[in-house]
């Protein structure tokens, strides 16, 4: 046997004088030269087929979406066939294309429950909020957020199962299945004052939430804003600014945005003659402790004084000329928050951060004219669902979860006019009992929801945390609404009849 080359593969080239030694029967002889002839006669045609199929592909209609392509596994005992020089050096491109054959496509996850989120959605109306939209007061305003599919979610193939067809309105297409393994969506509906899907940016936002609640607090009003959601929601992202990265721009926040109109106001004819300056002060309250970030995060006391008025003793509140200094402040803040690692975020806020711009008079008393609470919450979480099992962790989670539930009751109570307000509850609420109380405070709550499928359930938790505060709003408004109507029904009527009874007595005066 002797090695030949042919069409630019190696093998080997039996001896015919040999191998029919080797062979008794000429029927093996025979059978083994077709054999290699027809390997030989494949060798020589595979450049050309490929070719064929490149021309063949390019006619093709290209699909509406390229999903990656997974290679196939190549047979351990199948050898490698290459073209012969003469088509590698002018056909390149040929080989990346018949090299794609030995891909093919990865399936979705749940690929089920995605082409029923689709259908559905084609179905949907949609109007998302603009910045033409008319904008109406509320005392209370409960709004909801959507944000976008993060990187590792698009990386896992997650599903989107949130959707928000404006309006205020925003749907939940929850995955279920039943007994007998069939699958089918539970679509949860929720209506709040507005509703911003995943393209609605910081400044739409903060139009509709917090820039009201700025000419509040130049009226001589409390008002409070705070941002609400799972951990990695996006709740830092709206009150802090957008992120590039780890870094983040403070300057695009709901913080930044509203010391920006502060300081608009502050130099309008209108309040020029108030005489009034600000004053910004920023601290956090981790594990029911208030730490001053301003400060080198020196550890305070909250008390209240004979007044029965709660004062953060030793908080550090600054005077500030601009929006500039503000937007400083709120980086030298945020760089030394308690942050930790839970199950869904790496780097996640483990403390409720409370910037507070109070306007005062220029008197001797520096006398409080109004104050703004803007509050970026501790992501909430079950106990059973964040990452490390020790005590620390689990009492930290606690903590979190009282004063979210304290504040939730503080603004039903605001909302439904009642006499009492449970601020006790927590250090939370205890801080932020002046802008409870008093019928010029004014509270807006932007509940943060995650869209994937994962977070389905925790998407659902926030929803009702906010409907709840929502649906208390609103029946108080009714009866109040109700009430309005009778009292206007009552007062026309005794008009139209003191009206009919003055034209009787001019009647009878006349004859």
């Amino acid at each position: 046997m002797h090695s030949s080359r042919f069409s630019g593969i190696f093998y080997v080239q039996p001896n015919p004088f040999l191998m029919l030694s080797l062979f008794s029967n000429f029927k093996i002889f025979v059978l083994y030269n077709f054999i290699l002839l027809l390997y030989k006669l494949k060798c020589t045609l595979s450049p050309y087929l490929a070719l064929h199929n490149q021309h063949h592909r390019k006619n093709e209609p290209k699909p509406a979406q390229s999903l990656p392509f997974v290679r196939e596994a190549i047979k351990e005992n199948e050898p490698e066939i290459m073209p012969p020089p003469s088509a590698v050096k002018g056909q390149l491109h040929i080989l990346h294309q018949h090299d794609i054959m030995f891909f093919a496509e990865a399936p979705r996850p749940n690929q089920k429950f995605y082409e029923m989120i689709q259908d559905f959605r084609e179905t949907l109306e949609i109007n998302p909020l603009s910045t033409n939209e008319h904008l109406e007061p509320h005392r209370i305003c409960v709004c909801v957020r959507k944000r976008p599919l993060n990187k590792q979610e698009n990386n896992r193939k997650e599903i989107d199962v949130v959707s928000v067809p404006g309006k205020g309105t925003l749907l939940v297409h929850e995955p279920k299945q039943k007994v007998d393994l069939t699958k089918y969506l539970e679509n949860q509906t929720f209506h709040f004052d507005y509703s911003f899907n995943e393209t609605a940016t910081n400044d739409l936002v903060y139009k509709f939430t917090a820039k009201p609640l700025v000419h509040s607090i130049f009226e001589g009003g409390m008002a409070t804003c705070f941002a609400y959601g799972q951990t990695g929601s996006g709740k830092t992202h709206t009150m802090g600014g957008d992120f590039t990265g780890r870094q983040q721009n403070s300057a695009k926040g709901i913080y930044a945005l509203a010391a920006q109109d502060v300081f608009t106001y502050l130099s309008h004819r209108r309040y020029a003659n108030l005489d009034l300056s600000a004053y910004v002060s920023f601290f956090e309250i981790y594990n029911g402790k208030v730490y001053d970030l301003l400060n080198k995060k020196a550890k305070l006391r909250v008390l209240e004084d004979d007044r029965q008025q709660v004062q953060v003793v030793g908080l550090e509140e600054v005077y500030v000329s601009s929006a500039e200094e503000v937007i400083k402040m709120i980086q030298q803040g945020s760089a030394c928050r308690t942050s930790g690692q839970t199950s869904a975020n790496a780097n996640s806020s483990r403390s409720h951060a409370i910037l507070q711009i109070a306007l005062r008079r220029n008197d001797r008393a520096t006398t409080l004219h109004g104050k703004f609470s803007l509050i970026d919450l501790a992501g909430n979480e079950r106990g059973t669902d964040v990452s490390s099992n020790d005590r620390s962790t689990l009492v930290e989670t606690a903590e979190i979860n009282r004063s979210l539930l304290a504040l939730k009751e503080c603004i039903r109570s605001l909302g439904m006019n009642s006499d009492h307000i449970p601020f006790r509850m927590s250090t939370l609420t205890k801080v932020l009992r002046d802008s409870f109380v008093g019928e010029k405070s004014k509270t807006c709550m932007i509940a943060m929801v995650s869209p994937g499928m994962t977070s389905c359930e925790y998407t659902m938790n926030t929803l009702r945390y906010a409907d709840s505060v929502y649906d208390a709003i609103s029946q108080v408004a009714e009866l109040e609404e109700k009430v309005f109507v009778q009292i206007k029904v009552v007062f026309l009527s005794r008009l139209f009849f003191t009206a009919y009874s003055l034209v009787i007595i001019l009647l009878l005066s006349a004859f």
